[in-house]
């Protein structure tokens, strides 16, 4: 798809969802400037999406909020759809009548890609969990481990944003750093580009919500090295992902995630997932800039919020608030990082169809307590009492942290690290970090976060 300001005068766009992370925005923007008649539609209302609304500008963008309408997406000359939206055949009736209308479909990371210029470096990320860590970690390297005359890095996609605005700065020598979900990839399957880079850091079940089945997702997944070709495309990959995906090229790296890594000096993020992100990380800049030097500049990196991050530290016992992780698999390492008996576990949210038995049964065997919220606050009481831990139905995050802060002692850890969705009581795991990090200051009065 051509990128020429020209090329899209006058064309007819329907943007499906602005949301609340910048994606619709930015192409919405993007577009708007490059003279298309844009329309936006969400079932949000304006006063859910209004810092969003508030950031198109003045532009003249139509928009359609509460409602999707079905003349909209048949009368379009092209759709640019969120990636959340179910691209099956069937699954969305506004989807499936603009398919039937031939209507072509993009999103805004195919727009990107595939406008890149030839000669910028791409590294592609996605995974199961971890991804968001691993492409920051990319980003923190290149910043620090390169020349002062290499080319500028950029780093986006699913940790929101878009680069679709800064596309115009972006030139030769440069490096894009890209977190592709794997909804991103559902859309993304025969996109004009090949990374030159693609790492996953593992597959595990994950959105069984939205996937028939296991070994759907494990496809969509696939996509990142479907994509790639070429003699100078490199695949790096945990032994995890490599027991289920196949690269299609020549040069590929495993790092090794069930025998012993070498230990990186002066790391600072905990546990031993940490240390397996940062050799990919490493791995993945290695045409880049020197491996001791990008092990070097990970020595400065402080790591994400919502991800294992602490959030203070109160009469000897420690908060810590890792929202992003929302599936069985991201909790286990997080809980798995401190010693049993020590930690007061805040556990549960929206159902993703994803079986949380077993993390539960380890959990009360391995917590002092266990705090259940949300949808599946209760299923996991019921298993948790078989365990050892304490189990304390509390329903919001609010009330667990207030429990904990009654129950916990000299040594403790209280671990946000919810194994769930957020969307029965938040509209994002961001928004649930936030509230879980409110919570904990009032409760212990400690005012504000640790810096960093």
């Amino acid at each position: 798809m051509q990128d020429s300001a020209t090329s899209w005068v006058g064309r007819r766009v329907l943007v499906m969802g602005l949301g609340r992370f910048g994606g619709g925005v930015g192409v919405a923007r993007y577009l708007a400037d490059r003279g298309a008649a844009v329309t936006v539609t969400d079932l949000a209302d304006a006063n859910d999406l209004r810092d969003s609304v508030a950031a198109l500008g003045d532009r003249s963008i139509e928009l359609r909020l509460t409602e999707h309408r079905v003349e909209d997406f048949t009368s379009a000359d092209i759709i640019v759809v969120n990636p959340a939206v179910d691209p099956r055949p069937g699954k969305n009736e506004y989807v499936e009548a603009a398919r039937q209308a031939g209507v072509p479909f993009t999103t805004e990371m195919r727009l990107l890609v595939e406008s890149l210029p030839a000669d910028v470096k791409t590294i592609a990320v996605t995974g199961s969990t971890g991804k968001s860590t691993v492409v920051t970690m990319i980003g923190h390297i290149l910043e620090h481990a390169r020349s002062s005359e290499a080319g500028r890095v950029w780093v986006g996609g699913n940790l929101g944003g878009s680069l679709l605005q800064s596309l115009n700065d972006v030139t030769a020598g440069d490096v894009v750093v890209l977190e592709l979900s794997s909804f991103m990839l559902d859309w993304l399957g025969d996109a004009a580009w090949s990374p030159n880079v693609a790492a996953v850091t593992n597959v595990t079940p994950n959105h069984l919500n939205r996937y028939n089945a296991f070994a759907d997702y494990v496809a969509s997944k696939q996509t990142v090295f479907d994509l790639q070709s070429g003699d100078d495309a490199r695949a790096v990959l945990t032994g995890n992902a490599a027991a289920l995906l196949t690269p299609r090229i020549q040069h590929i790296e495993l790092i090794n995630d069930t025998d012993g890594l070498p230990d990186i000096p002066q790391l600072p993020v905990p546990g031993r997932h940490n240390l397996i992100n940062a050799h990919l990380a490493i791995a993945a800049c290695r045409d880049l800039c020197d491996a001791d030097q990008a092990a070097a500049a990970l020595s400065t990196f402080t790591g994400l919020p919502h991800r294992t991050q602490l959030v203070c530290e109160y009469n000897g016992v420690l908060f810590y608030n890792d929202s992003k992780a929302t599936t069985p698999d991201a909790t286990y390492p997080a809980l798995s990082g401190f010693a049993p008996g020590i930690v007061h576990l805040i556990l549960g949210g929206s159902d993703k169809g994803v079986d949380l038995n077993p993390l539960v049964g380890f959990a009360a065997l391995h917590c002092r307590a266990i705090y259940t919220v949300g949808q599946t606050g209760e299923s996991i009481a019921q298993v948790a009492d078989a365990g050892d831990a304490e189990v304390v139905r509390c329903d919001t995050v609010d009330a667990a942290v207030e429990h904990a802060v009654r129950r916990v002692r000299r040594g403790d850890v209280v671990l946000l690290s919810p194994a769930c969705a957020s969307h029965d009581q938040f509209p994002h795991y961001a928004a649930r970090g936030d509230a879980f990090t409110a919570a904990v200051l009032r409760c212990t009065g400690e005012g504000a976060p640790l810096p960093g």
